[in-house]
């Protein structure tokens, strides 16, 4: 058991059955009474956030986590199939689980999945990576001043706004975190 006050960014616990991952934390604490701890949540099993709110001094069951590097391999409609990079057992993971990520995989990535029990909980994507642009709008040349961008679609279906200078079959660095353009590569 932990301490609700020991909850930081990251952090997986149990708590009523269900298994938590931390996005978000803030303490409180007003003038008088106990204080309050805010934490955003993201459901393993399901995917989905909702926000939870502990008084100090509340405790969780902590989990122990497991993680291996793995390579993705293929979609199919309701899966994503990566291999093992050790044992080379092949995982199909599903899409709910991925969510928002999905975007950022292309064949052939490396990334780390998180196991409890035996049971597929997570995907953590690295932090960047390299992208095929295979669709570009025209970009409008004018007043580049302020950094004009405009749209383009990567190979995994990814949306990025990119400056004017890139153009379709380059190859752009996308930050996982927020989907954000980082370099032409």
């Amino acid at each position: 058991m932990i301490d609700v006050n020991d909850l930081r960014k990251g952090v997986t616990f149990e708590f009523d059955g269900h298994l938590y991952k931390v996005l978000e934390y803030s303490h409180n604490k007003p003038g008088r009474g106990n204080a309050t701890i805010r934490t955003r949540v993201r459901d393993l099993r399901t995917g989905g956030t909702m926000e939870r709110t502990f008084q100090s001094g509340d405790r969780v069951q902590d989990i122990r986590l497991d993680h291996h590097m793995a390579t993705f391999l293929y979609a199919d409609e309701n899966f994503l199939h990566f291999m093992d990079s050790q044992t080379y057992e092949q995982s199909p993971i599903a899409r709910a689980v991925i969510g928002e990520g999905e975007g950022f995989i292309r064949e052939g990535l490396e990334v780390k999945l998180t196991f409890f029990n035996g049971e597929h909980l997570d995907v953590e994507l690295p932090a960047s990576v390299d992208l095929k642009v295979v669709q570009a709008d025209v970009g409008v040349k004018g007043d580049t001043a302020t950094g004009a961008t405009k749209s383009v679609t990567t190979e995994t279906g990814l949306k990025v706004s990119v400056p004017l200078f890139v153009n379709a079959g380059d190859v752009i660095r996308v930050d996982t975190r927020n989907g954000a353009y980082l370099t032409r590569v």
